[in-house]
């Protein structure tokens, strides 16, 4: 049994329809402006909720040229890590008027802390849900401050082995975590929809016995909507206005028109889903008339012996279903039968 857990009343869970993030991340490229319109759209494309990620350089990295604080290939190659989180992190002065704004338009929003100060101050924000973002899944003593609020927490699990993803289940639970969520990821930016093995969700709802979701860096929907079908309740997409905006985070973002055709299609392909059902469904009803049955092909006398020349199996569907042909031929009938007609019990004897 899968229990859902619930942000701001919204319950999230195999039972319920996908619950769709809109990742902001860096695509404010440094204007607040920026951020708000993105909350605007967000809400305007039907996402559940909007996320921030909330740290400081100087609360993620050091400020280091070294070697190891450089970046090698990808997207940002050559780039210090220093420098890429200066120009890509969310100024703490941001996160009021943004909760505030999507608070005013009724969207939920919550952020990925990166170290206890940041938790701080969403708290202060009354943040009604934590993110763990991948890298930070090994962060154990981060995972069990975040639980310490005892608000519910969603786990990505990019690059963590399933060791490390038990850890950091078991972290978020000694912290105090009662509503907890993981994330199928691959921290590829972007990543190519051959690298995330999507049977993984299945194992993992088996294997950890919690609300399961997919954060996704491919560059369409296609995954994403996937993932619904194999039990993925929560849908994590980066979101910008402009996918050649050229901020760092842009080019892998989904545009408003597709954050909408995610949120319509992740919904769509819940309901799909449904449940066990072999009935006929109400829209077939007015089909079954057009299914095959048996019809007399000939003119026949009363007490004519019905043969095989005498009666076909054609649409449509008035007379009897064609698995009685065997019992039909060799009866006489038992009034005057016109061609086309359909064959019934009564006609026969």
């Amino acid at each position: 049994m899968i229990y859902p857990i619930t942000i701001n009343k919204r319950p999230i869970g195999p039972y319920y329809p996908p619950y769709i993030i809109a990742e902001l991340s860096a695509n404010h490229n440094g204007k607040l402006e920026t951020a708000l319109r993105i909350i605007e759209e967000a809400k305007k494309s039907g996402a559940d909720a909007v996320k921030l990620q909330t740290y400081k350089p100087d609360t993620i990295t050091l400020p280091s040229d070294r070697d190891d604080f450089k970046i090698h290939g990808g997207l940002w190659n050559g780039r210090t890590l220093y420098d890429l989180y200066e120009e890509a992190h969310m100024p703490w002065e941001w996160h009021k008027p943004l909760f505030d704004h999507a608070n005013k338009l009724g969207i939920t929003i919550f952020s990925s802390p990166f170290d206890r100060t940041a938790i701080d101050l969403l708290e202060d924000l009354n943040a009604p849900a934590y993110k763990i973002a991948s890298f930070e899944a090994i962060d154990l003593p981060l995972i069990k401050y975040a639980a310490s609020t005892g608000k519910p927490m969603i786990i990505s699990t990019g690059m963590a082995d399933s060791e490390e993803i038990q850890e950091a289940i078991d972290a978020a639970r000694a912290g105090g975590c009662k509503e907890l969520a993981i994330l199928h990821c691959v921290s590829g930016y972007p990543a190519p929809a051959e690298d995330y093995n999507l049977h993984t969700i299945t194992d993992m709802i088996q294997r950890f016995g919690l609300v399961t979701g997919l954060s996704d860096h491919t560059l369409d929907n296609t995954t994403a909507i996937t993932s619904v079908a194999l039990g993925a309740a929560i849908i994590e997409k980066h979101f910008t206005l402009d996918r050649k905006g050229g901020g760092p985070d842009d080019s892998f973002s989904l545009e408003p028109q597709d954050m909408k055709a995610l949120c319509a299609g992740a919904k769509t392909a819940w309901h799909a889903l449904g449940k066990v059902d072999y009935g006929r469904k109400s829209s077939e009803q007015a089909n079954v008339k057009f299914r095959r049955s048996l019809y007399f092909v000939n003119d026949l006398k009363p007490g004519d012996v019905v043969s095989h020349q005498d009666v076909r199996s054609v649409r449509p569907g008035y007379g009897l279903a064609p698995k009685h042909l065997d019992a039909v031929i060799g009866k006489k009938v038992t009034r005057a039968i016109q061609a086309a007609t359909p064959v019934d019990w009564d006609s026969i004897a």
